[in-house]
C-alpha cells in the first residue's frame, strides 16, 4: 500500500507550513493542537463543529480537496467525547425535555468520518474504527484490505483524538498522566510514573500504485500482551519476515512517553535493533494519545531528516528509507507498522519491474 499524500494538526507546527525543528513549549501537561484557519470548511458548518470533528477535517480538506477518493478510514478512541458529556448534561439541565442535537450528533466517533464524506460529497466506504490504542493500525488494516481486494481505488485513511476534561480527570486520576507539572521538553529527562496528554488529527492518502508515492507501508502487526519478552520476540518475527534478513531497518520510532512502567517495552524493542539503526521518539511533540503513533507515521513520511531533539540514538545513516514504527497503549496493546520511503529513482524502477512482470505486490499483514 503506497502513501501518496500526507497532513497532520497537532501541537507543533505540522500543517501546511511545517516546522519541527523547534519545539513549542508546553508546561501544563496538556498538549493542544494549534487549529488552522480552516478556509476549506463552511463558516456556518465549522461553528457548529465539536473539535474532534474540526481537526480530524482540516486535516483532511488538503488531502482530498484536489483528489477523487473511494472511501473514507477513520480511527479514534474517544471521538468527541466532550460533546457526548455536553449531550448528557443537557438530559440532567432540561430534564429530558426540549434537547439540542447539535452535541449528540457531533459526539458519536463516526462523526468526523460522515462529516468528511458529507463535504467530499463522497458516498463510498466510509467506516471508523474505535480500537482504542490500535485504532488508528487498525484504521490502516482496513485500507491495506480495501486496496488489496479493489486495484486501482484509494482511500483517505485518518486518527483523531482530542483532550476531553471528561477523559482526562479519569486518566488522571488511573495514573496515567503526571500530577507534577513538567515541560514537554523535559519529558524523557524525569524517571517517573505518567506522562503528559495530547492530541492531534491526520490523514493520508493510499492506493497500490507505486508511481510518485511519498512511501509504501509493507506491513502490519497488532499483539495484546503484558510481557515484554513477548514484544520483543514478536518484533524479531515480525522483522525476520517483513525486513531484508541481512540487513537491518534504517530507524526505529519509538513511542516512548517518560512513564518508567512502559520503559520495559520500549527498551525489549530497542534492543533487537544493531548499533547502526537510528532510535528516535516523538512524543514530547505531540504528549500521549490513543492514535499517537499517527504522528510517528507522519514523521516518517516528512520530507527533512528528523531533527536533534527527536534523536534518542543516532545510527550510521542520515537519510532513513527503511522505517519501523512501534507505539503500546498502557503496556496491553502492541502494533507495528515496517514502511519504506521512496526517492524518484526507486520509484522508477520498482514501477518498471512492475510493469515489465505483469505483477504487482503487495505486503503481507499480520496480525
Amino acid at each position: 500500500m503506497y502513501i501518496h499524500d500526507y497532513s497532520y494538526i497537532s501541537p507543533q507546527h505540522t500543517f501546511r507550513e511545517t516546522d519541527i525543528a523547534s519545539i513549542v513549549e508546553y508546561t501544563d501537561n496538556k498538549l493542544t493542537a494549534i487549529e488552522p484557519g480552516y478556509a476549506d470548511i463552511p463558516p456556518g458548518v465549522l461553528r457548529r463543529m465539536g473539535k474532534a470533528v474540526r481537526i480530524g477535517i482540516g486535516a483532511a480538506m488538503p488531502v482530498i480537496q484536489h483528489q477523487s477518493i473511494d472511501g473514507i478510514i477513520i480511527g479514534t478512541a474517544n471521538g468527541g467525547m466532550e460533546d457526548c458529556i455536553k449531550f448528557l448534561n443537557q438530559i440532567i439541565d432540561y430534564d429530558e425535555g426540549m434537547l439540542t442535537p447539535g452535541s449528540f450528533v457531533q459526539s458519536t466517533p463516526n462523526a468526523i468520518a460522515g462529516q468528511i464524506g458529507l463535504l467530499d460529497k463522497n458516498t463510498g466506504y466510509n467506516i471508523t474504527h474505535v480500537h482504542l490504542g490500535l485504532a488508528f493500525e487498525n484504521a490502516l488494516l482496513d485500507a491495506f484490505m480495501m486496496v488489496r481486494e479493489h486495484p486501482g481505488t484509494q482511500y483517505l485513511v485518518g486518527a483523531v483524538d482530542v483532550i476531553s476534561s471528561y477523559n482526562y480527570h479519569i486518566d488522571l486520576l488511573k495514573g496515567t498522566f503526571r500530577k507534577d507539572l513538567i515541560s514537554n521538553k523535559d519529558l524523557y529527562n524525569t524517571t517517573t510514573t505518567g506522562t503528559i496528554a495530547g492530541e492531534g488529527a491526520g490523514t493520508l492518502r493510499v492506493n497500490d500504485i507505486p508511481e510518485n508515492a511519498v512511501a509504501q507501508i509493507r506491513a502490519i502487526k497488532m499483539i495484546h500482551t503484558e510481557d515484554e519478552n513477548e514484544i520483543k520476540a514478536a518484533l524479531q518475527d515480525f522483522l525476520r519476515q517483513q525486513v531484508n534478513p541481512n540487513g537491518a531497518p534504517d530507524l526505529f520510532i519509538s513511542g516512548e512517553n517518560g512513564d518508567e512502567r512502559l520503559l520495559k517495552y520500549y527498551r525489549a524493542a530497542e534492543s533487537v535493533f544493531p548499533d547502526d539503526t537510528t532510535i528516535a521518539r516523538y512524543k514530547h511533540l505531540c504528549g500521549d494519545f490513543p492514535t499517537a503513533s499517527s504522528i510517528a507515521l507522519w514523521l516518517a513520511c516528512y520530507k527533512s531528516p528528523l531533527p536533534n531533539h527527536c534523536i534518542k540514538r543516532p545510527g550510521s545513516l542520515r537519510q532513513h528509507q527503511s522505517i519501523v514504527i512501534y507505539n503500546n497503549y498502557y503496556g496491553k496493546q502492541h502494533g507495528f507498522v515496517y514502511l519504506t520511503k521512496y526517492q524518484h529513482s526507486q520509484l522508477l524502477l520498482n514501477f518498471l519491474y512492475d510493469a515489465g512482470t505483469g505483477c504487482r505486490f503487495f505486503p503481507v499483514f499480520m496480525i
